[in-house]
């Protein structure tokens, strides 16, 4: 038993089809897909050319060979179901803390005659929606693919992040021109209510940090940074307020309100720009086209290539199809040509391909 390592499969769905099919050779009963990790454990006796052609057929090419193995046991692992509802958990709870007092700093920084509270209330109010739409949209891109929804449901964790983004842009924006003419018309503001707020929400982020910092994920880890530098706000708002006690120094307010609405334009604008371009279909900006299709051409028996698109579904994953003419007749060398283009891709992260080929013997389109 041999363990090869696949492209990407499409779906647990199509790896489960595909595992059936795979079993139907002679001798392959034994054969065995793990969706989870992208392998396949193949025997010796099952001829590897037939378990290629059919892995063709789901757009699917084996990248290497691991090692051999004599384990017959190769079930995904539902282990970390306990980690994960845990991980849900405290998302949820962070989620809620930051949502309540968000609120309680649009309210208090009415009361207290403080811009840059009401810029930072914009601040968390974004990261509750970020964190509130990735718990949601999470769980929906995790779907399997269906009549509706051809590629998946990837797109939608993509929803998030356009949504903060506009919040956040549109929140700063009006934080500016809110700030601007008091920094040059400073008014008194209520000290002692933002020193005690700003103690308030270091604690709060302390909390949702240790209470992120047990998770495992990635996106709890993200969170758990993200807290903390939040609290860099907090605390220059506690110095301001100290220095205001002793100095009637009100500009500093709107002024602190400025540059925390310039930091957060500064970390939103790029993202919501990211997500425009995946939303659009633009090629995305780490992959050369031109190089790709050059690659493609230097393929023996390949003289031209149309029709060449390549996009983005979600910023992780790639589609790409695209028209490849060739003069050589044997379907097994036209397969070859078809598995090589799909290794390329591979590379440029594309689960999904569409490869067209067409037999070009005069070489009319070049």
């Amino acid at each position: 038993m041999t363990q090869y390592k696949l492209s990407s499969m499409h779906c647990a769905n199509c790896a489960k089809t595909l595992e059936a099919r795979l079993q139907e050779l002679e001798h392959g009963q034994t054969i065995s897909l793990n969706y989870e990790h992208d392998t396949i454990y193949i025997p010796s006796t099952v001829s590897l050319k037939d378990v290629k052609h059919i892995l063709a057929s789901e757009k699917i090419v084996i990248l290497e060979d691991d090692r051999p193995t004599h384990s017959h046991s190769h079930s995904h692992s539902h282990s970390h179901s306990h980690a994960h509802d845990t991980s849900s958990k405290n998302m949820a709870i962070v989620f809620f803390m930051n949502v309540i007092f968000s609120i309680s700093e649009f309210v208090f920084g009415f009361l207290f005659n403080s811009t840059a509270i009401l810029t930072d209330a914009v601040h968390d109010f974004g990261d509750a929606l970020s964190i509130g739409l990735a718990w949601i949209f999470e769980k929906i891109s995790s779907k399997e693919p269906n009549s509706q929804y051809s590629f998946g449901h990837r797109r939608f964790s993509l929803l998030g992040a356009l949504i903060t983004s506009l919040v956040l842009i549109t929140g700063s924006i009006l934080a500016l021109l809110s700030a601007i003419p008091r920094l040059f018309n400073p008014e008194p503001v209520n000290y002692q209510g933002m020193f005690w707020l700003a103690i308030a929400a270091i604690i709060m982020n302390l909390v949702g940090t240790y209470l992120l910092s047990k998770g495992q994920s990635k996106n709890e880890k993200v969170l758990s940074l993200h807290l903390l530098e939040d609290m860099l706000g907090w605390v220059a708002i506690v110095i301001i307020s100290i220095v205001l006690h002793f100095r009637e120094w009100y500009f500093l307010d709107p002024l602190l309100s400025i540059l925390l609405a310039i930091f957060i334009l500064y970390h939103a604008v790029p993202p919501f720009l990211e997500s425009m371009n995946i939303f659009l279909e633009a090629v995305p900006h780490d992959v050369n086209l031109n190089e790709l299709k050059q690659t493609i051409l230097n393929i023996e028996g390949v003289h031209a290539v149309s029709h060449f698109h390549f996009w983005s579904i979600d910023g992780l994953e790639n589609a790409a199809s695209l028209t490849v003419y060739t003069d050589i007749e044997e379907a097994t060398s036209i397969e070859d040509i078809r598995e090589q283009i799909r290794l390329l891709l591979v590379n440029q992260h594309v689960s999904h391909s569409t490869i067209e080929m067409v037999y070009d013997p005069q070489k009319l389109v070049k």
